[in-house]
């Protein structure tokens, strides 16, 4: 994204923005200890990565390897140990859970239905997510109200009745672009897919670039329709 660093309108709103961050993010460090960020290695998550950092709040970082993740962002994780100095807490799928899934399915099933494409998912990431709240009293997320149809009207809190545990957006109210304008003013270490039109990226298999004027979340399975394309992490509990 081109991101003009002289627009003062624009750098007003990252700094304001910023601070706002920064004060949640101790306030949840101080009031809801032990609290973890899912950090899922995409734009935003870099951002809140390096706010936490600047800070030094005692908030444990962690990401989901799911087995199926792009080399770039790989790489990205490898990036973040030497720029950072910080070794990312991985979490990884049961692989009994992952050979069943295989084994009856199939290997690439998620392609044949939603139903099946959330079973996967499942297995890679919403069960690891469990095992990595358990025992935590709030967890962090990157998420953004602009980024797709289900996540319009994102609060900055709520509570996730599926984990059973509080749940902050600190970025919800960011445009895109002042994500990216924090990046360049910070010089944040980001997935080098997202020079190549990868705007959200996940698995591998369930990522592919967008092309100008598509929603940014468009390269997320991108053969379901818009409203189901959540993988279960975020999935609000009926």
């Amino acid at each position: 994204m081109n991101i003009d660093l002289n627009e003062s309108a624009l750098l007003e709103s990252v700094a304001g923005k910023s601070a706002a961050a920064r004060t949640l993010l101790r306030q949840i460090a101080s009031d809801f200890s032990p609290a973890v960020f899912a950090n899922s290695l995409g734009a935003e998550d870099m951002v809140l990565t390096d706010l936490m950092l600047a800070d030094k709040v005692a908030i444990e970082i962690f990401s989901l390897d799911t087995g199926r993740l792009p080399l770039e962002t790989y790489d990205l994780i490898a990036e973040v140990k030497q720029h950072y100095g910080l070794a990312l807490t991985l979490y990884y799928p049961r692989h009994e859970l992952v050979e069943t899934y295989t084994r009856v399915n199939g290997i690439n099933a998620f392609y044949e239905s939603v139903e099946l494409r959330k079973g996967c998912c499942h297995a890679r990431k919403v069960e690891p997510l469990q095992r990595a709240l358990a025992g935590k009293k709030a967890w962090i997320t990157g998420m953004r109200a602009q980024q797709s149809a289900t996540r319009e009207g994102l609060p900055i809190r709520t509570f996730d009745a599926s984990n059973g545990i509080e749940k902050f957006n600190p970025l919800a109210d960011w445009s895109e672009k002042e994500v990216w304008a924090y990046i360049k003013l910070h010089k944040v270490p980001y997935n080098a897919l997202h020079d190549s039109f990868y705007p959200s990226i996940g698995c591998a298999p369930c990522t592919r670039a967008i092309t100008p004027g598509e929603d940014v979340r468009s390269g997320r399975w991108w053969w379901e329709a818009p409203d189901s394309k959540e993988c279960g992490l975020h999935v609000k509990k009926a």
